[in-house]
């Protein structure tokens, strides 16, 4: 998985996480536990704001 994965991210996320509310995460929480997740190997340099919003969103929709 790489940071443009956003959905199985957030799938991976979504299970790794089962009683997490995406919403209530801030963007360092967030980017912390991509990085925690087995088989990631995004570089941590190449991360920003809007790859994070749509981890983010794309795990909310999951929920959803």
């Amino acid at each position: 998985m790489n940071w443009t994965d956003s959905l199985e991210v957030a799938i991976a996320l979504s299970e790794a996480h089962p009683d997490t509310d995406p919403r209530s995460l801030a963007f360092t929480e967030l980017y912390n536990m991509v990085l925690a997740l087995p088989g990631f190997s995004g570089d941590p340099r190449r991360s920003g704001e809007r790859i994070l919003e749509a981890i983010q969103q794309a795990w909310i929709d999951e929920l959803d």
